[in-house]
């Protein structure tokens, strides 16, 4: 009866993946969402439509960018966490969503366990912003001026916990200098906010500020990463205005729920690396400040985890809370 019942159990599983085979060949053959952890607007939301507009001609079927907004991109990760592993929804995931967040407050998901690694599709500076009416011309004029109103200087960030609010508590930390945090839900409000003066510095991605820094309704002061990027190169690092060994930079990157088929994956990697080697998609993103990915699902699981052990660290180090 043993040997019958593994027979059985055999044949059922050779069924299930014969029938599945043709399935998985076929993928996509419906719309597939790109959840958006975050407003619209911001670097995340940029990255993703570009990504789905590209996706949806190579791949023959709609990619559609939903945003879902909440909870330092927890609500929207979440949300793709307990989908389906099909394939059909995805998240643009971020060093805050899928490693920052983690190391300061309880999630309701595992960054790492509850979900597939597809590949990184840009990474970023984060960049230091003023308003251009504020008395501080670089960075180490805004050090100076911190440290002579402890304080009285306030910041905005993207999200409580993210990249950019997480740059500036670093920055606070090695510079020590107290300034206010001001927390934003996205980098389109805390960007409208600098602009008109009701805020006087922020930290935001590059690429979503790109075109405000261009345009002289915000002042760049430094780049958090240990090279000056390109299409700014008039704008310093940190770690060369005076905060030696300062170094930040960020990532977007597209993920499944756990358990989504290795053909599936291979196929959305197959298409998303192709599409980040196509010069005109390259030099679109160059302009906008991100620098194209195309890393394995492998390695971007490698990657996202020792992100989450770094952070680790450092919140140890400064004690950032979010409530």
């Amino acid at each position: 009866m043993k040997i019958l019942a593994r027979l059985s159990a055999a044949l059922g599983f050779a069924l299930l993946a014969a029938a599945a085979g043709p399935a998985l060949a076929q993928y996509p053959n419906k719309p597939v969402r790109i959840v958006v952890p975050y407003p619209p607007g911001g670097t995340t939301d940029i990255l993703a439509r570009l990504t789905a507009a590209r996706l949806t001609e190579s791949m023959g079927q709609p990619f559609v960018v939903e945003n879902r907004p909440g909870a330092s991109g927890g609500i929207g990760s979440q949300a793709v966490a307990k989908s389906a592993p099909d394939g059909y929804t995805l998240v643009m995931a971020t060093i805050s969503s899928h490693g920052i967040v983690s190391s300061i407050s309880k999630l309701p998901y595992d960054p790492v366990k509850d979900f597939s690694p597809v590949t990184v599709i840009g990474s970023t500076p984060n960049v230091i912003l003023v308003h251009p009416d504020l008395p501080a011309k670089n960075l180490a004029e805004l050090l100076k001026l911190a440290r002579e109103k402890p304080g009285k200087l306030n910041f905005g960030s993207t999200s409580p916990g993210g990249s950019p609010h997480m740059s500036a508590e670093l920055l606070k930390m090695m510079a020590k200098v107290d300034m206010v945090h001001i927390p934003y839900k996205g980098a389109g409000p805390m960007l409208t906010d600098l602009i008109g003066g009701q805020i006087q510095i922020g930290f935001d991605n590059l690429p979503s500020s790109m075109g405000h820094i261009k345009s002289g309704k915000v002042r760049a002061v430094a780049v958090t990463t240990t090279k000056r990027w390109p299409g700014t190169p008039d704008v310093p690092t940190v770690a060369e205005s005076g905060v030696p060994g300062y170094e930040v930079s960020g990532w977007f990157g597209l993920l499944a729920p756990a358990g989504t088929p290795k053909p599936v994956i291979d196929a959305l990697y197959r298409a998303a690396s192709a599409m980040l080697k196509q010069p005109d998609v390259q030099k679109q993103m160059l302009e906008l400040g991100a620098e194209p990915g195309g890393n394995t699902p492998d390695a971007f699981g490698k990657q996202i985890a020792a992100e989450v052990e770094k952070w680790k660290k450092v919140v140890a180090v400064t004690g950032v809370k979010v409530e």
